[in-house]
């Protein structure tokens, strides 16, 4: 009996530890930068897809459009590896992308341009209800 009480232990704190929140997702993509400047975006470039307004300083992506269905909707927070704080999904990216996000950089071109175009890996939560 002491055995098979052991082995219930075990195999709850395996379980416990084995993050079981299967909700957690994480993701390698591919990430560039981008402005609201006409030649990036459209004649409209404050304007996100979901029709929310884009201001300098928001923490915010545009997803590509394959994200969406793994989870990556409107205004779902999302951390990125090796950048501070939440950011907000809150555009969408052209049907040609995959695995990819934009992170937003307000008007600083120059920002953009040093960011380039990184491999990193992005990691949201899946709310169940949505």
């Amino acid at each position: 009996m002491k055995k098979f009480n052991s082995y219930i232990a075990i195999t709850l704190a395996v379980f416990a530890l084995s993050g079981c929140d299967s909700n957690e997702q994480s993701l390698k993509v591919t990430a560039s930068a981008y402005t609201s400047s006409v030649g990036e975006t459209d004649s409209t470039p404050n304007l996100a897809a979901w029709g929310d307004t884009l201001k300098p300083g928001m923490k915010s992506i545009a997803v590509s459009r394959d994200l969406i269905e793994m989870g990556l909707t409107h205004n779902q927070e999302v951390t990125i590896e090796g950048l501070d704080g939440t950011y907000l999904v809150l555009d969408k990216m052209n049907k040609r992308w995959t695995k990819k996000i934009d992170i937003y950089m307000g008007n600083d071109v120059a920002k953009a341009r040093e960011w380039g175009k990184k491999e990193v890996i992005i990691h949201w939560t899946v709310d169940e209800e949505k």
